[in-house]
């Protein structure tokens, strides 16, 4: 660990000479990135500093003891070890964690794809519900977001809904979001009073930029038709929905909320660009060692991550196995003990496979 900090101490160093150059403005996409680095390895060096001044601190309380002849202050340096020593496994757990190199991704803003699955009408409701949950912490966080697509039912729900989220760590954030939610409730047209059980398929695209992803024209088919509305009335009597169909991927992306053939084709080659960016880091990751295989999860939307059970008020992690007996609030977009604790998890497990690989190697 004292080799890497002073890695780091080195490579800071390094990034003030390149931050200092003007001319690293005119590379948006370098001083995105060499900002980036500057920022995490000066968390890094301030940790640093306080390392090794818990340390010095140690080594002086321990000398004031056995040299100090008055007995007031050596009781104060008892104190003061005391404090010290219970602070020392703490900061370099947290030193640990930070050491590991930010995910460039996870400053991305992202596409929400959320479907419902099993339990028909009920399942329809609880893909409003996910989508409320989300919105509203979008709006705690300050964060925007953008209902792209939407398939409404009769019943007040959706068969489907996308939608982008962009502010601040946002990927970095929701990333740990994909997966089967499952909910367990009396339904508001079950008159036994019975629970039952659906399930929502929710997937986390981050957004690509249009140079990350390139789409050739000749690889799309698009297609124009009439947007249709819940029970399949028909709620415009223009051809302005879109659909697009990518080729050599065969990914498939309709488009009709707006009113508009120009945005609604816009909005489809947003979602198909974050499909395709998402496919790419998937296979980048599939590449790598068995050990970084599995972190939290690999975000499959067949994987089942979570339950949200209403009569009990509890919502449960299946992954990092954290149940928390505050359901609603969870739903008003509390969610932050939960994102918090898989946030850790994902670095403790990548810390693990790191120790292994270096082991390996």
């Amino acid at each position: 660990m004292l080799k890497k900090l002073e890695d780091c101490s080195v490579r800071l160093k390094e990034l003030d000479k390149t931050v200092a150059d003007p001319d690293l403005v005119k590379d948006p996409q370098k001083y995105k990135a060499v900002m980036r680095e500057h920022g995490h390895l000066s968390t890094i060096a301030a940790l640093y500093d306080e390392y090794k001044k818990v340390l010095k601190g140690i080594s002086d309380a321990h000398e004031m003891i056995t040299s100090e002849d008055d007995h007031d202050m050596r009781e104060m340096a008892r104190e003061e070890l005391r404090e010290l020593e219970e602070r020392l496994p703490k900061l370099e757990e947290e030193i640990k964690l930070k050491l590991i190199p930010p995910d460039p991704l996870d400053e991305k803003n992202i596409i929400v794809e959320i479907r419902n699955g099993v339990g028909g009408d009920e399942a329809s409701l609880f893909v409003m519900d996910l989508f409320q949950m989300y919105t509203r912490l979008a709006e705690r966080k300050g964060w925007k977001y953008e209902v792209i697509n939407s398939s409404p039912t009769e019943v007040g729900g959706y068969k489907e809904i996308t939608f982008s989220i962009s502010g601040k760590f946002v990927y970095g954030t929701l990333r740990w979001e994909g997966g089967v939610h499952r909910v367990q409730r009396v339904p508001t047209t079950e008159a036994q009073g019975r629970i039952h059980t659906s399930t929502v398929t929710v997937a986390i695209l981050p957004e690509a930029e249009e140079t990350e992803i390139e789409i050739k024209p000749e690889d799309v088919r698009i297609d124009v038709m009439r947007a249709g509305g819940p029970g399949g009335q028909c709620v415009n009597t223009t051809d302005s929905a879109v659909r697009l169909t990518h080729i050599p991927t065969g990914l498939v992306v309709i488009q009709q909320d707006e009113k508009s053939q120009i945005k609604n084709k816009a909005k489809a080659f947003r979602v198909l660009r974050a499909r395709l960016f998402d496919m790419e880091e998937s296979k980048k990751n599939a590449e790598r060692s068995a050990a970084r295989k599995s972190m939290v999860g690999a975000g499959d939307r067949s994987e089942r991550i979570r339950t949200y059970n209403f009569p009990q008020n509890r919502v449960s992690d299946h992954r990092i196995n954290l149940t928390l007996y505050k359901l609603d609030q969870f739903m008003l977009g509390y969610m932050d003990e939960m994102l918090d604790a898989l946030n850790v998890y994902a670095k403790e497990e990548q810390l693990k496979a790191d120790i292994t690989e270096m082991n390996n190697d």
